[in-house]
């Protein structure tokens, strides 16, 4: 069965071909990251602009790249939601269009259950599971049992740990996206600052704005006593703090519900610091951890051709009445 699926959640504009929920055939993602490094983080209004003037060029690129038609095509997955709602709008009304025109199903996708699918286009998922979300927008705990089971176990209360990074980067001084930088001068530097381990509680929730806070904080009294702040030293800080407390967390989670499988998914999903320390813990505790590459931890439409193939299998349709949701619960 080939799925094209449509992503435009945020600022990449993105089609990709999937064959049985597993198989890449063809993938194109449009990167706007270029354009909004000039304000220093997505501008909403020029990201959706942006989408218009693309999402035709990319469809038909795809199409190219996989040597297929429309007629070729099986059923149309789209992302839609959460996101920024005129960005999900324009990858939502050419999939309606296109589902229209050559009568082709159309397949709801959540945003977070592509990310988690992403997975398996690496190996095939296995269950039980818990997933580990981390994204600009998102850091969840999730226990699935099965297919398209998704129960939250926790979730930011304040800033995603995508955005903690983007925040602390702005701080020192590092340019946007400061994310994979940040990871970057980490592994330069050392811990040499004291920064607090946020919310280290037994709940499965996290809070970094404390901790990004700290950080502001920090810069701010040292530059008044006329200290200068090490970058380096202050990304090692940071991320050891932020890798810290979604291990523990995370390998509390496993152990709690006695669970051996474990999958790392979303755009932080990337970071080298997490990746080494998660395969440390899952090698030393008997965990199997799959992590994506690293093309598809950011976003992408092959993420939502694979979670649109098991979102078909278990008969979920959308009609054309679909809408675009800025924020939508995982179900």
């Amino acid at each position: 069965m080939y799925i094209l699926a449509i992503e435009s959640s945020c600022d990449e504009t993105s089609v990709s071909i999937i064959k049985g929920g597993k198989e890449e055939i063809a993938t194109v993602v449009l990167s706007q990251m270029d354009t909004h490094a000039n304000y220093g983080g997505v501008v909403p209004e020029i990201a959706s602009r942006m989408h218009i003037e693309n999402i035709t060029l990319v469809i038909e690129e795809a199409l190219k790249k996989a040597n297929m038609t429309m007629d070729d095509i099986d059923a149309i997955a789209v992302t839609y939601g959460p996101g920024l709602i005129g960005s999900l709008l324009i990858g939502l009304m050419a999939a309606k269009t296109l589902a229209f025109a050559y009568k082709k199903h159309l397949i709801p996708v959540h945003h977070i259950a592509g990310h988690i699918y992403a997975n398996n286009l690496v190996k095939r998922l296995e269950f039980p599971l818990i997933a580990l979300v981390i994204s600009g927008g998102h850091t969840d705990l999730i226990y699935m049992k099965e297919d398209y089971s998704f129960e939250k176990l926790g979730g930011t209360l304040d800033d995603a740990v995508g955005e903690a990074y983007d925040k602390v980067a702005r701080v020192i001084n590092v340019p946007y996206p400061g994310g994979p930088l940040v990871d970057k001068l980490a592994h330069q530097g050392q811990d040499t600052y004291n920064l607090p381990l946020p919310l280290d509680d037994d709940s499965y929730n996290f809070s970094f704005s404390g901790l990004k806070s700290a950080v502001i904080n920090l810069v701010h009294n040292e530059k008044q006593r006329g200290n200068e702040i090490i970058p380096e030293n202050m990304a090692t800080s940071f991320q050891n703090r932020v890798v810290e407390i979604l291990t523990k967390k995370t390998m509390k989670a496993l152990k709690e519900y006695d669970v051996k499988n474990l999958i790392v998914a979303g755009g932080v999903a990337a970071n080298k610091g997490l990746r080494e320390r998660l395969t440390k813990e899952c090698n030393e505790n008997g965990i199997n951890l799959t992590i994506p590459e690293i093309k598809y931890c950011t976003d992408n439409a092959a993420m939502i051709g694979a979670a649109g193939y098991y979102a078909y299998k278990l008969g979920r349709r959308a009609d054309l009445s679909l809408n675009a949701k800025a924020s939508e619960r995982l179900k």
